[in-house]
């Protein structure tokens, strides 16, 4: 199941990538199929094919009344997913982690993207505890929340917002999930959301694990979307995980080796032991923004293409800091979480 390569360095290297958006994908497109390698890149032959061994598939929303609805289709699917692909996927749970070196399947694990899904902006705290609880339910366990994805809802303000950070509800939210083994995910925040989320969590001393599952580095590429080096090492402080994005927008739109120089930033601010994967491959066929076209350079365009990048990150990085990025930093990180 993991791709074999010639380079000594990078073969046998099994795949942790933080996000993907299978779970959408699969609830709003018609026909959509997760084996379908022409609709999306992380289509299950494809992260076959690049030796994912553990995925994370986001249950995403935007901001709308509906949300919560979605959000709860999306946990269904999940379910549905590991039930009816018994032969290529498993549960990505503690037990699948602590056996992990004999694993052949492409384990799996939900997140969420955006806490509209957990409650929309008329939702009471009894809907919305509710609908956290029951979504776990479904999904066994939940990788990361986002409170935010652009835009901004009732816990904060999302990454292309200015001036809106931490709300009440996103308080009241936080104080939910302390303790309950769920990261928090700044990948989409402002940075005003980031740095009240940061300092709710130390103010209360509140148990909350903080990663950014699919970011860049601002000091590479400036778009607001990437995080400054001073969240970057928040997250390394704490021992979180920063995911590599490989979306075009978010690297660089017009030199594809950008992404290898988001990486070894990484490294650089010190995140040796804290960085990973982190795709974000998603359904692009219905998406408005032609300026977004194509959505990733070919050197990164699926889920086969992790070995090669790092084959190509060789003569930079040794052998152990291309195990901690492909998934040794990852593995660590949820097996002390969960352990």
């Amino acid at each position: 199941m993991v791709t074999l390569l010639k380079s000594p360095k990078s073969m046998h290297l099994p795949i942790i990538d933080m996000h993907c958006d299978m779970l959408s994908y699969l609830c709003v497109v018609p026909g959509a199929n997760p084996y379908s390698k022409d609709d999306i890149a992380c289509a299950i032959p494809w992260l076959i094919s690049g030796g994912v061994r553990m995925q994370v598939m986001a249950i995403y929303t935007d901001v709308r009344p509906e949300s919560m609805k979605l959000a709860s289709r999306q946990a269904a699917i999940f379910s549905k997913l590991l039930k009816e692909n018994p032969v290529d996927l498993a549960f990505a749970n503690q037990t699948f982690l602590s056996d992990w070196n004999k694993q052949n399947q492409v384990g799996i694990i939900a997140s969420v993207e955006n806490a509209a899904g957990l409650g929309n902006e008329s939702a009471s705290w009894q809907e919305i505890y509710a609908q956290l609880d029951s979504i776990i339910a479904q999904v066994g366990k939940l990788a990361y929340i986002s409170l935010t994805h652009h835009t901004e809802n009732r816990f904060g303000g999302g990454n292309y917002t200015d001036g809106i950070g931490l709300k009440v509800d996103g308080k009241k939210l936080l104080d939910y999930i302390a303790g309950k083994q769920i990261p928090i995910d700044l990948s989409h925040t402002s940075d005003l959301l980031a740095e009240g989320i940061l300092n709710h969590i130390d103010t209360q001393k509140l148990d909350i694990p903080v990663i950014a599952s699919h970011s860049n580095f601002r000091s590479i590429w400036n778009h607001r979307r990437n995080l400054t080096d001073e969240f970057a090492k928040e997250i390394i402080n704490r021992n979180g995980i920063v995911g590599v994005n490989f979306l075009r927008a978010f690297l660089d739109t017009d030199v594809p080796e950008r992404l290898f120089e988001h990486i070894l930033h990484g490294f650089k601010v010190g995140a040796e032991k804290n960085i990973c994967f982190g795709a974000d491959f998603f359904y692009t066929k219905n998406f408005g923004d032609p300026s977004r076209i194509p959505f990733y350079f070919p050197l990164a365009e699926n889920a086969g293409k992790y070995n090669s990048i790092l084959e190509s990150l060789e003569s930079d990085l040794s052998e152990n800091q291309l195990k901690g990025l492909a998934f040794e930093n990852a593995l660590n990180f949820y097996q002390n979480l969960w352990s």
